[in-house]
């Protein structure tokens, strides 16, 4: 039996990256950039207004200034401003030659093609975007490992970015071990409704990763031969039930059988003490109790991760932050608790301590709080850590 933190290490320790594979910039949100992408041009690409008002060289004194055209986003003033000019211009519009500011439109008394202004705040480059004051030609855009969610497309965009390099994706196989799962609407005596798999099947699609999924009966023979088969197009395994010691729990020797290197089998913690993780060949192997609300903690706290260090993900572990508790909590047992959570008001909140066959509580939790071993005892306030479902 292993520590929740020496597990961690394991889980991350035989990442290996997916492949790298180029793809279409507006195709690649949700994908891990494979390698650093820097700035093709500058961002802006030149000295533009950053909102609708008038053009002009900036005095400390300002006085009349002569209307000799204007400026829309697009569009380029033919030929430099000379004193005492100004030009009317729209946001993003591109500043002529000669002009360093630009006063609000609001702020603007014209008659005809004259103008005056009042603004005792303004300085010389108010309201001005300057070019490269965001991003310089050949400087970093987008780390290798961040994840492309929509703001860094649009970063990338805005430089003129078209194509990326990104980790392929992982191919994920569930095999959903056990006798006891009802076939049809109504289950027969001793059969239950299974879960893991479209639950498992959902949390992957939620990270954008599609996977196939396979019951396999309690048969060494089934078993074995579902892994095969599994193996020869997916990276990764993840099966539940039939991990931990009984009789029917056949999964650890299965894959010993085939050769597999066992990393972990049993972890000190609550729920999902029976956890197994190995390698095979090349493949991830996960091995999940059959408990529902073990696997789901399970999947957040390891599996996930393992799946984003795959694609070389910068951060793979869940979002965390120490907290100070609601209400003390009085933990029984020598293991590490996660517990589900809400946070409001910046205190955390324990939900319902159900048991790992139940999980009503994560419905309603958005964060999982940790309780590690050497410690049982937590009055109100004390901090602890949350790591947070993203």
């Amino acid at each position: 039996m292993i520590t929740v933190e020496e597990a961690k290490v394991r889980t991350m320790g035989t990442a290996r990256l997916t492949a790298a594979v180029k793809v279409p910039l507006v195709q690649a949100v949700g994908h891990y950039l494979a390698r650093t992408v820097t700035a093709p041009h500058d961002h802006p690409l030149f000295n533009c207004s950053a909102m609708d008002g008038y053009a002009f060289a900036f005095t400390e004194a300002p006085g009349r200034l002569s209307v000799v055209g204007e400026v829309a986003a697009g569009a380029v003033f033919p030929r430099a401003l000379g004193p005492g000019e100004c030009v009317r211009i729209f946001t993003g519009g591109m500043m002529p030659d000669g002009a360093d500011t630009v006063v609000m439109q609001e702020l603007v008394q014209r008659e005809g093609d004259a103008i005056t202004y009042d603004d005792p705040k303004l300085v010389r480059g108010g309201h001005v975007r300057r070019k490269g004051e965001q991003l310089r030609a050949r400087s970093t855009a987008v780390k290798a490992g961040t994840l492309l969610d929509a703001p860094a497309i649009g970063l990338l965009a805005s430089v003129g970015v078209k194509e990326v390099e990104v980790r392929r994706r992982p191919r994920v196989a569930i095999l959903v071990s056990g006798d006891e799962f009802a076939e049809g609407d109504a289950p027969q005596p001793g059969k239950i409704f299974g879960s893991n798999g479209v639950m498992l099947q959902a949390a992957l699609a939620s990270a954008g990763i599609p996977a196939e999924m396979r019951h396999v009966a309690d048969d060494r023979g089934a078993l074995a031969a579902a892994w095969q088969a599994a193996r020869a197009e997916h990276d990764v395994i993840i099966c539940t039930g039939g991990v931990s010691v009984g009789a029917y729990d056949l999964v650890p020797a299965s894959l010993q059988s085939l050769g597999a290197s066992i990393h972990i089998h049993g972890v000190l913690q609550k729920p999902g003490k029976p956890m197994l993780f190995g390698s095979w060949e090349g493949r991830s192997v996960f091995g999940l109790p059959g408990n529902p609300r073990a696997v789901m903690i399970l999947f957040w706290e390891y599996v996930l991760p393992h799946l984003r260090g795959l694609q070389g993900a910068t951060h793979p572990w869940m979002p965390a932050d120490r907290l100070p508790l609601a209400h003390g909590v009085q933990l029984k047992g020598k293991r590490a608790e996660f517990r589900a959570a809400r946070v409001e008001h910046g205190r955390v909140e324990l939900l319902a301590d159900e048991g790992s066959h139940m999980l009503r509580s994560l419905v309603e939790a958005r964060a999982i709080a940790y309780f590690p071993a050497d410690r049982r005892q937590f009055a109100e306030g004390h901090e602890v850590e949350v790591h947070f479902r993203d």
